[in-house]
């Protein structure tokens, strides 16, 4: 296994790594909408925090010359399903044509006061 380590995405908020590798396998960790200079929540808005939270992905993707079409599952968390309409425009203006599996779940509650969180699994073809 090696660590995955983006200066362009934020540095882990706890005892976790920003991805793993193991063979052709890439796992990021859930990626809050956070700005990696500030290390704080980009805004309120959750269509920005959506598009943070892809950008922070694609910059650890980057360590590894992979895209977002590398991305085989994505796990979306939301503190509110209400925001679904709105987070899904933004992924699917990052995610075309073959899409990855994908998961979408309300959580009560996501570190920093984000609403919402975005993990993917890629793979190195």
């Amino acid at each position: 296994m090696q660590v995955i380590f983006s200066e362009n995405a934020p540095k882990a908020i706890g005892p976790y790594s920003q991805a793993m590798q193991t063979g052709n396998l890439i796992f990021v960790s859930g990626q809050l909408p956070v700005v990696p200079e500030t290390m704080t929540v980009i805004s309120a808005d959750v269509a920005e925090q959506a598009e943070q939270s892809i950008q922070n992905i694609k910059a650890i993707l980057a360590t590894r010359d992979l895209t977002l079409n590398n991305v085989v599952k994505a796990s979306v968390f939301l503190s509110d399903m209400a925001d679904f309409a709105a987070v899904n425009a933004v992924y699917s203006e990052h995610f075309n044509e073959i899409y990855p599996a994908r998961t979408c779940v309300q959580v009560a509650r996501l570190p920093m006061e984000a609403k919402v969180e975005i993990e993917v699994i890629a793979e190195i073809a």
